[in-house]
């Protein structure tokens, strides 16, 4: 990559990351804070704290993707990097459910995903793009893996308040990188229909599908895996990062050799099933034996290994396959996808831990990559249409 790409990518990348983290950082922690509020949270009540920005978010990344398209992605991600700071500080000074629940939703309104996504594709040429998508996507996973060790120590010291106002304060932090640092390049003109064409591409819906579904079962995952690391280990949340850190480290180890194994060898389709299957095996073992603090830690570590797997080789499709064109629209359905997964997760895993506890939340989360391996197919990306290829 040239020197505007790598200003492009580090830039981006950088500024996704704050947003994950700030997203993230709160999952281990936000349901047992709900429970220990003033007038508790019901279950379902915490599975939409943990689930409810991804609805928002779901509802705009189409709109602000196509909307980017047009009047370019930085004064979209700005608009966006805003909103959500604003949600950060009201959750940051709510006393209540219903405070936090309004907070989550306004974060979730600064739907930037798609946009970020699509500003990275203007400035990188096509033979470098998807080495540069797979690079936001690395910035991605370590945000998530620091996120998830920072939470439990950061709420231990500022508490879940501090949480989001840490929170806000990084996503103010990204507005010069935004404003000075990220260059913007050519766009090609969007193309009348473009939404549609993203819809009507069995090949990228089916992608669609498969992101929503993952970030399902993570989202289902965090309602019920505090609770159980807090019975069965004993664990106070300040602590909870004594699990995530070895698990999350560990479960990266294998990933990066299975891709590029996977890539040279040509066989993405079976390791791709694979993973989709070792997900619902990982799940199952929780449903059946979480109250065991060997099996808990084994299925963890198994379900991070997939889901860091897939987490990886999703982007690397889409980006692949997604008409350079239209590439907000497309990119906004996928996004969509990834958030309306973290709802649907967290409302799933919410409902059922009312129904049945902590076992019931893991028991109904393997039945969605179940009915993935029904669709996934073979994943076997569409070349991108001929692109300009004047960028620098």
């Amino acid at each position: 990559m040239n020197a505007l790409e790598w200003r492009a990518v580090g830039g981006l990348s950088l500024i996704y990351a704050l947003r994950m983290v700030g997203m993230f950082m709160v999952l281990p922690v936000l349901a047992l804070y709900a429970r220990a509020l003033p007038v508790p949270a019901s279950d379902l009540q915490i599975g939409l704290a943990i689930g409810l920005y991804g609805l928002t978010q779901a509802a705009l990344q189409i709109p602000l993707g196509w909307l980017s398209d047009r009047i370019g992605r930085r004064p979209v991600v700005i608009g966006g990097m805003l909103v959500f700071a604003l949600g950060s500080f009201i959750a940051a000074e709510a006393s209540s459910i219903e405070g936090v629940l309004l907070g989550r939703a306004v974060q979730g309104m600064g739907a930037v995903s798609a946009a970020v996504s699509a500003w990275l594709a203007d400035v990188t040429r096509t033979e470098v793009r998807t080495t540069a998508m797979a690079i936001l996507g690395v910035g991605m996973g370590a945000a998530f893996i620091l996120a998830l060790v920072l939470g439990p120590v950061l709420a231990g010291v500022f508490g879940v308040p501090g949480l989001f106002l840490l929170t806000g304060v990084a996503a103010l932090v990204s507005l010069p990188i935004l404003v000075w640092a990220v260059p913007t390049g050519p766009r090609l003109p969007p193309t009348a229909g473009g939404l549609r064409m993203a819809l009507s591409s069995g090949t990228l819906m089916r992608l669609n599908g498969g992101i929503l579904v993952l970030h399902a079962t993570m989202a289902a995952l965090f309602v019920a895996a505090p609770l159980a690391l807090a019975d069965t280990l004993s664990l106070p949340m300040a602590a909870h990062w004594q699990v995530y850190l070895p698990v999350l480290l560990l479960s990266i180890v294998p990933v990066f050799p299975v891709i590029r194994a996977t890539e040279r060898h040509g066989r993405m389709p079976v390791v791709f099933v694979g993973a989709i299957g070792l997900l619902a095996v990982a799940l199952g073992l929780l449903a059946l034996g979480a109250n065991t603090a060997a099996v808990l830690l084994v299925a963890l570590l198994l379900f991070f290994i997939a889901f860091n797997f897939l987490e990886g080789a999703l982007p690397s499709l889409i980006s692949r396959a997604a008409p350079p064109a239209f590439k907000g629209a497309a990119l906004g359905v996928y996004a969509s996808g990834q958030f309306l997964g973290g709802f649907t997760g967290g409302l799933l895993g919410g409902l059922a831990l009312g129904w049945g506890g902590v076992s019931a939340v893991f028991a109904v989360a393997a039945v969605l990559p179940l009915l993935w391996l029904g669709f996934a197919g073979r994943p076997r990306p569409a070349a991108p249409a001929a692109e300009s290829s004047h960028r620098q």
